[in-house]
């Protein structure tokens, strides 16, 4: 659960996130230093994850917000091809098999605006706000 010192955050609206769609990005920071986080529907469900690959950690995005491969079925890195479940983060082909991405705690909830994301942070990755 998220710590009381870091507030959930406001990603986008829950029809912003399409199953196998385009991505929402966020910036953050990790282990003192700068990173993104993603967040993609998958199976009616939204997921997030730190955008950084288990085999190399660059960003998974093939253009910004690219993060599902032509089937809409798994994440893919755009770099060396590493091919992700998109609801637990598990490398289940190329070379970071058996490795994962880390995710982040979503949550969707009925706002006055209507049903959004949000991310819920923990201590070691964190939003950057404007």
């Amino acid at each position: 659960m998220s710590d009381a010192t870091h507030e959930a955050v406001r990603i986008c609206a829950s029809s912003d996130l399409v199953d196998g769609g385009a991505g929402v990005r966020h910036a953050a920071t990790y282990g003192g230093g700068e990173a993104v986080v993603f967040f993609v529907r998958y199976d009616g469900r939204a997921y997030g994850y730190l955008n950084r690959c288990a085999h190399v950690p660059m960003e998974l995005d093939w253009s910004e917000g690219q993060f599902f491969e032509s089937s809409g079925l798994y994440l893919m890195c755009a770099t060396h091809g590493a091919i992700y479940a998109p609801d637990t983060g598990r490398c289940v082909g190329g070379p970071c098999r058996g490795g994962r991405l880390r995710p982040v705690e979503v949550d969707e909830r009925d706002t006055p605006e209507g049903r959004a994301v949000f991310w819920l942070p923990d201590e070691e990755l964190c939003p950057v706000t404007p």
